[in-house]
């Protein structure tokens, strides 16, 4: 982890990684920057530990935040994941899941193009988290029935949003 030497007001941009880095120094949470374009942080979910990465692609003001629920997807599962993975994405406003060609690894990923000055503000940068962390919490359970309780996709997204629901 590689201490920040500047911390930002809820009334300050930052660059992306600079802000995330701030973020997650802030929540006490483990964090490695990568490069000025990549940060990459460890968090507990509800249901797992997830790896999250903050990738910035300047040439586009594009933040691009991914959520590492650690589920691999096995070869005899990979038909019944994708239809899952569709039913899914579905139900989602920001993001999507997605399975890794390499490594058949699941992910939670989104996109955020930022403005023409290519800045982050806390508020930005605490919404992209938790809403990377809420998704794959809320979907974590479907996709363990699918691939390690033989449950159907359908059968499976069903259980997992009626226990989201449920939840207080």
């Amino acid at each position: 982890m590689r201490p920040r030497e500047q911390e930002y007001t809820a009334d300050e941009d930052a660059a992306p990684v600079d802000m995330l880095a701030a973020l997650f120094e802030a929540r006490g949470w483990p964090f490695e920057i990568i490069s000025e374009d990549e940060i990459t942080c460890e968090v507990q979910g509800s249901w797992a530990k997830y790896q999250l990465r903050g990738i910035w692609r300047a040439e586009d003001n594009v933040l691009q935040m991914l959520c590492l629920p650690d589920i691999r997807v096995t070869g005899e599962k990979l038909v019944a994941a994708y239809e899952l993975l569709t039913m899914v994405n579905e139900q989602m406003w920001l993001g999507h899941f997605d399975i890794w060609s390499s490594g058949s690894v699941l992910l939670y990923r989104h996109g955020a193009l930022l403005g023409d000055d290519g800045l982050l503000s806390i508020g930005q940068a605490q919404a992209l988290v938790e809403i990377a962390i809420d998704e794959c919490d809320r979907f974590y359970p479907a996709f363990q029935f699918v691939l390690w309780g033989d449950k159907s996709p359908r059968a499976a997204l069903d259980a997992a949003l009626v226990d989201a629901a449920g939840e207080a």
